[in-house]
């Protein structure tokens, strides 16, 4: 499930291309406005000597209360320290009888429970997607770990509960999530890591244009990089993937909002904007080109 993030090369003349020109349809992206150094760092994952983007540790419970992800992980971690683990079957995923338990207690944006479950007599957990992504990100964390059949809490799991540190939970689950997990392993889509091999040009790209209601393939188009496999396919994968990958899991951690365009129903497009957390949660240090410096 690791992802090993490139750094993705625009060559001289990129935009002039045919085929980049129709792809993007007339949109101009947002990385342009970059500096050429700014734009290379945010291809690298945050860290002490990448002070590009920083993602923001002291953010209190009330803070990160749209964050699905972090709400639940605390969910899921008490729930191994107060019943001293939680059960696994052999496969290693959470038992029927703890999904059926969490089912009851997860709430999550967008999901509809009576609908995913109305044919299901049996509910194993990747079949419940929202608690299959946590657990799947904080065992990844090593907050919890399997022991005796059991997930039980580590003494790190157990010092975020204990201690309410949910700013640095938030964080942690991000930077693994974005950064060294493949999110496409959720999703099925038959493109490897695209887009979030270059996660920090398309969050800066987000924060500089994702104010207002857009849809999925102005923001695809305003904040990704093509590659071969997006220019040559018969149909739009580029935005099914940026959706997939990048805006939902972006409103599982509380940093963008959704609503339907229309009326709610299948085939009608949904919109998303930024929430208030997303620039208190990320920082940029980038450099923006000067307007008659660009080309």
């Amino acid at each position: 499930m690791t992802v090993k993030v490139d750094r993705v090369v625009v060559a001289p003349g990129f935009l002039q291309n045919p085929e980049v020109r129709r792809w993007f349809n007339g949109v101009e992206p947002a990385w342009t406005m970059l500096e050429f150094d700014s734009f290379n760092s945010l291809h690298h994952e945050p860290s002490a000597s990448n002070q590009a983007i920083r993602l923001e540790p002291d953010l209190t419970p009330a803070d990160l209360s749209g964050s699905a992800v972090a709400r639940n992980a605390v969910i899921l971690l008490r729930r191994a320290i107060e019943t001293g683990g939680l059960n696994l079957t052999q496969t290693g995923n959470l038992s029927r009888s703890v999904v059926a338990e969490m089912i009851e207690i997860v709430e999550w944006p967008g999901f509809d429970k009576a609908e995913a479950f109305r044919l299901n007599k049996v509910i194993n957990e990747p079949d419940f997607l929202p608690l299959h992504v946590v657990r799947v990100l904080i065992k990844e964390a090593k907050l919890l770990r399997a022991r005796r059949g059991k997930l039980v809490a580590t003494r790190l799991g157990k010092d975020i509960v204990s201690k309410e540190q949910h700013g640095a939970l938030q964080a942690v689950l991000f930077h693994l999530g974005f950064w060294h997990l493949n999110l496409g392993y959720f999703d099925g889509i038959q493109i490897e890591s695209w887009p979030q091999s270059f996660i920090g040009v398309v969050l800066w790209s987000l924060s500089a244009s994702a104010d207002d209601w857009l849809d999925r393939e102005t923001l695809t188009r305003l904040c990704t990089v093509p590659i071969a496999g997006l220019l040559e396919a018969d149909w739009d994968i580029g935005s099914y993937a940026m959706e997939a990958r990048i805006l939902r899991p972006l409103v599982w951690f509380g940093l963008l909002e959704s609503r339907w365009a229309g009326k709610a129903g299948l085939g009608e497009p949904r919109l998303y904007r930024k929430t208030p957390l997303f620039d208190r949660f990320l920082k940029f240090n980038v450099q923006i080109e000067r307007p008659d410096t660009r080309h």
